[in-house]
């Protein structure tokens, strides 16, 4: 028999102590032979990023030792930290952003040879064999203009000074390297368009001399999203393009025309916020391995080139990335509704799968976990919004008579990007302690084609914002949550949707804002090269729109918001400034509306270090406790609160 208590109120196992003690973030799984690497963040490193090395015999190596951290700055996101190749590493260090390799039982080598600090910085590595090269993204900060240069050069294995290989675009991604050696594929595109919006595939061939020569577009435009081009074995040059409003898979014909390899209303491509992303891979030159999105769930198929047929294969995943494969075998990262993520060795022939690595290690009885309920709920317009719902959830507890849980409403970053329905503890942490939750896939997520992605084209603020509003009152008209009690959070370009929510609306009774914008012009004019014209899209062309950017941004309209918020800032973050987060805690407390501030030194833009993660979790939560009202099972270390007159005891 369960006994009743408050909701918010439920003594739970998952504690952000388990939480932090025992995660790890896992990405860039790869096959190199029947080698398998990966990458490895590390809370309890301080955020380290550790190459991985998986033999075929089960045993396992850091490749990467302690002081060497294997993650670039690029684009400031990074990704595409290392490429392996005859079981040397190479891999972008994170303090000088420089490139080193690195055998096993070695000391890593410095081989970059352009400057000896991070103005010059390396990403999205490959292997030029036969030039004993690699070639990768190189983004320099060396010269006096505003931004830097971003190009695509070549790196000799032994050494040196770079050499440019293609430039004169604003960004450069993905370089491919033919089987054969002798041509070069790349995507690129220019200012004020992102790469999901329009880039362009370009392949030319190498000269003697190494340079690229006889190039030439092959798909792509202004308008048209390119994702992950990728050489078959036999030679043959695949892509994603989402021309027909879906990221399908396309090949280039011999006459260079291109042909959709698999057509469906489902994405297999996916935003390239971080290099090195691929959510498909050739187990032969007939055969490709891939991961596909239906309606915010992942899934896993097998495509046969020759009659252009999609099989699906049954797994109990929703989420699969990373994707690497060969002969009978996929590696991939995966994780569904009931576990976390995990690097995966996945047998073609039998169908099974075998798990190589946790990010969490953690075990949790299956009667505290709340499984994720995709929805999907009527929004402004006559549209159609979708979002996971998680009921709370604990074996021990549950709601008083007639109470009605709190609902958070988690509104994710990007804006163009996605939530996933996985098992995340960072969600179970507040169901289990009776706090239903609500992960807003709004108007411009990723996953559900380009027309549900582009509906936040000029619109960021108000689409975003009333998905999150509506998704709560569907649900509260429901009478599955408590209306009354409605709180909402969010990072980066959430925090951003979270302000607005809590400022313009009035239907959330508090939120916390992890490194969110609240002046969009600040951010405009103090932002890095990758998204320094992001926002044209999102809300429009600057300066000619300034009065949208002002409209729109939270911290001119502090007056209209009267609920508390807690801000949580990294000091060091280049994407969003924390003069974003101080101008509007400044605003808050000047008003005399509860405000909370707590602020990390060495933190960027997302925390990586476990104390502050688990300061996060728990300061989040007590301030909830007090500003709406419920007492807390176990004690957390408190956050200070300004201005709050009549703290809930």
């Amino acid at each position: 028999m369960k006994k009743t208590a408050r909701c918010g109120s439920w003594k739970s196992p998952i504690t952000s102590d388990l939480i932090v003690k025992e995660s790890i973030g896992l990405s860039q799984v790869r096959l190199a032979g029947d080698d398998i690497y990966w990458i490895e963040m590390r809370p309890s490193e301080a955020g380290r990023q550790v190459v991985v090395w998986q033999k075929p015999d089960g045993e396992r190596i850091d490749m990467t030792p302690a002081g060497f951290n294997a993650r670039t700055r690029v684009h400031e996101y990074g990704g595409g930290d290392y490429v392996v190749h005859e079981g040397v590493v190479y891999f972008s260090n994170f303090a000088d952003q420089q490139l080193y390799r690195v055998a096993q039982d070695q000391q890593p080598e410095l081989i970059s040879g352009d400057c000896d600090d991070a103005q010059v910085r390396y990403a999205d590595y490959v292997i030029d064999k036969s030039r004993q090269r690699l070639i990768c993204v190189r983004e320099d900060h060396r010269g006096n203009e505003r931004e830097p240069a971003n190009e695509l050069v070549a790196i000799p294995f032994t050494g040196g000074k770079s050499r440019v290989l293609v430039s004169g675009n604003d960004f450069y991604s993905s370089p491919r390297v033919s089987p054969d050696d002798s041509r070069l594929a790349w995507l690129t595109w220019n200012h004020p368009n992102m790469p999901w919006d329009g880039c362009e595939l370009w392949v030319g061939e190498f000269d003697r001399d190494g340079s690229i020569t006889n190039a030439r577009i092959v798909a792509g435009g202004k308008e048209e999203s390119i994702f992950q081009p990728e050489w078959s074995p036999d030679g043959q040059l695949f892509f994603v393009s989402d021309r027909t409003g879906w990221w399908n898979i396309y090949r280039e014909r011999d006459n260079g025309s291109s042909e959709i390899v698999c057509e469906a209303s489902a994405e297999f491509g996916a935003p390239q916020w971080i290099f090195g992303l691929s959510t498909y891979s050739f187990s032969s030159s007939e055969k490709i391995v891939c991961a596909f999105v239906e309606r915010g769930i992942w899934q896993l198929g097998e495509i046969d080139v020759a009659s252009r047929t999609l099989a699906r294969i049954d797994t109990p995943y929703t989420e699969i990335s990373f994707m690497s494969a060969n002969a009978g075998r996929a590696v991939f990262r995966a994780g569904s509704t009931t576990e976390p993520l995990a690097i995966v060795d996945f047998d073609l022939a039998a169908r099974s799968a075998k798990v190589l690595q946790r990010a969490s290690h953690v075990a949790i009885g299956s009667a505290y976990i709340s499984m994720a309920e995709p929805i999907k709920f009527p929004t402004t317009d006559g549209l159609t919004a979708h979002a996971f719902f998680y009921a709370p959830n604990n074996a021990e507890f549950a709601p008083l008579a007639d109470e009605k849980p709190p609902l958070l409403v988690k509104s994710h970053g990007g804006p163009t990007s996605a939530t996933v329905a996985i098992l995340m503890l960072g969600t179970q942490y507040w169901t289990s302690r009776g706090i239903a939750v609500l992960d807003v896939n709004y108007g411009g997520s990723t996953g559900y084609g380009r027309e549900y992605r582009e509906r936040l084209k000029g619109k960021w603020g108000i689409v975003d914002v009333d998905d999150c509003v509506n998704g709560a009152r569907f649900l509260a008209e429901a009478g599955r949550v408590d209306g009354d009690r409605l709180m909402i959070d969010g990072g980066s370009a959430g925090g951003y949707t979270t302000l607005c929510a809590l400022t313009f609306r009035d239907a959330f009774k508090a939120g916390a804002s992890y490194f969110g914008v609240s002046d969009l012009e600040a951010l405009e004019l103090d932002t890095h090269k990758f998204e320094s014209r992001y926002s044209n899209g999102l809300i429009g062309p600057y300066p000619e729109r300034r009065d949208l950017y002002i409209e729109r941004s939270p911290i001119h309209f502090a007056e209209k918001l009267s609920c508390p918020v807690i801000f949580f800032q990294g000091l060091e973050d280049k994407v969003v400034p924390r003069n974003q987060a101080e101008l509007m805690v400044d605003a808050l407390r000047k008003k005399g509306v509860p405000v909370a501030y707590v602020a990390f030194d060495g933190e960027q833009h997302g925390f990586r270090r476990a104390e502050n993660i688990k300061r996060s979790l728990d300061g989040e939560l007590y301030f909830y406790s007090r500003v709406v009202g419920f007492e807390l099972a176990d004690k957390v270390e408190p956050v200070p609160i300004e201005n709050l007159s009549e703290p809930h005891e």
